[in-house]
């Protein structure tokens, strides 16, 4: 008899996958004794994770303009034959964008992709900062370090897979719940339906994933169905087809089954009813972007999804949240070749999506909501300095951006490392060490989001070996 109940857990757990994230009991209570204290009545707070997936060149993001930096960037960058993936100069035809941080680093200057010209403005008003040179460590390491192979390295550095997860779990390839979920997890008695405490736009990803608390998957229209089945058949309550999926039963798995599926049938009409509306009288639809690839206007994956984000933070009242974690993607990351056209495209899509997505919060509905959400990318890795040609290869430390009200912008957060080879903070080919973990990165944000310092370290089990909880970018 005791056999069952492993092979039962797991059954339920991919049950919750398939059927939207449907909490079970047990997830109920557990969030009921998490810190509940920590949201007023009528608070709200989100988070939104904006992940690069394939690993975002940090190179051609944010730069370092100095003579020294742009001398070295330049050598190193531009390999000739119409191959170069260096930018052009501050000033010249299509070159980078200047950069003033509110507080100078000594003999820099710096700059953003010139397709960024939207993420430049939102700097210079204070709701964006840089934080600069972030990756997964396990404790602080040295370039002496790592070029030994010191024993807290982490496992299988430069592997997509394996630093997804450690991404978004801070935990190797396997990991089987992540960091936004976690944080989503201990808040989550703070909300009416703990269902919709972690949404994601990208499908499965490990990121939303609590101990027990499964993500809900959404798309732009609306919540995903129970897998095959049709919205309208099933839609009123005593349909006989619903009736039988749905009905009690005497066996344990098929009792469970059905408790699963009714439970995700009862989330995705709630969630129908919460869902605000797109367009005129809602949640406005995203203009199109320019794309410099097509030369002409396109419509941009990127803010289809922060559109599905705003428009259920917008019925966050009707489904009673005060906290929620979102997760968003943006694909194509990985530039082995054909860098500059394609990261150039991309550029342009982060940029539309992030300034579209601050406009929502500024005006959501008549609410002004810029200091309750705030948003973050995240990505494999950045990528090396030297050029293989006609693109970039897997790196491993690189810049990151915060957006929101509540994030104390317009600074560069860390030292900006030098630009080059064979400097302390470079390990090979320009590749950087980090001088910040994802720990002390998700930590400083999931500190803002209401999870109390005791509660960190188990969200984060390498921040005990870092000096800084708190890399300051949040007020």
């Amino acid at each position: 008899m005791h056999s069952i109940f492993p092979a039962r857990r797991r059954f339920v757990s991919s049950l919750l996958a398939l059927a939207g994230g449907a909490a079970t009991p047990m997830a109920l209570n557990l969030a009921a004794i998490g810190s509940a204290a920590a949201a007023s009545a009528g608070d709200y707070r989100a988070l939104v994770c904006v992940f690069l997936t394939g690993g975002n060149d940090h190179y051609n993001t944010v730069l370092a303009t100095d003579r020294d930096s742009w001398n070295a960037y330049q050598s190193t960058r531009n390999t000739g034959g119409g191959l170069s993936i260096a930018l052009e100069a501050p000033g010249q035809p299509g070159g980078v964008l200047p950069l003033t941080p509110a507080v100078p680093q000594a003999g820099r200057s710096f700059a953003l992709h010139p397709q960024l010209p939207q993420l430049r403005a939102l700097f210079d008003a204070g709701r964006a900062a840089v934080v600069a040179n972030v990756g997964t460590l396990l404790a602080p390491t040295t370039r002496a370090e790592y070029l030994r192979r010191g024993p807290m390295l982490p496992p299988k550095l430069f592997s997509h897979n394996d630093q997804q997860a450690m991404w978004q779990s801070c935990q190797p390839d396997g990991a089987t719940h992540g960091w936004g979920g976690r944080v989503g997890e201990l808040l989550a008695a703070a909300n009416s339906q703990t269902s919709f405490t972690c949404i994601s736009t990208a499908g499965n990803a490990v990121f939303g994933a609590g101990r027990l608390l499964m993500p809900y998957q959404i798309g732009a229209n609306g919540a995903v169905p129970v897998n095959r089945l049709d919205q309208q058949m099933f839609a009123h309550a005593r349909h006989p087809l619903r009736t039988i999926i749905s009905a009690a039963h005497n066996h344990l798995l098929e009792q469970e089954y059905a408790s699963v599926t009714r439970r995700a049938l009862d989330a995705q009409a709630l969630m129908s009813t919460a869902y605000a509306p797109a367009g005129p009288g809602g949640v406005p639809d995203p203009a199109s972007y320019f794309s410099p690839a097509a030369n002409a206007p396109r419509v941009n994956p990127l803010a289809v999804q922060l559109q599905t984000v705003a428009r259920i933070i917008a019925g966050r009242a009707t489904l009673g949240m005060r906290r929620q974690v979102f997760f968003v993607s943006l694909g194509g990351f990985d530039t082995h070749d054909f860098q500059r056209s394609r990261h150039a495209e991309l550029m342009a899509r982060l940029d539309h999506g992030l300034a579209y997505f601050d406009s929502l919060m500024g005006n959501l509905r008549g609410s002004n909501l810029r200091e309750q959400v705030t948003l973050f990318t995240a990505s494999d890795f950045g990528r090396t300095l030297s050029s293989n040609g006609d693109g970039s290869d897997h790196g491993w430390g690189a810049h990151h951006f915060v957006l929101g009200g509540a994030v104390r912008g317009r600074h560069l957060y860390g030292a900006f490392p030098p630009i080059g080879l064979g400097h302390e903070h470079e390990v090979s080919q320009g590749v950087l060490l980090p001088q910040f973990s994802v720990d002390q990165y998700g930590a400083t944000l999931a500190s803002w989001f209401g999870v109390s310092a005791g509660q960190l370290g188990d969200i984060f089990p390498s921040l005990r070996n870092f000096n800084s909880r708190n890399l300051g970018f949040m007020a």
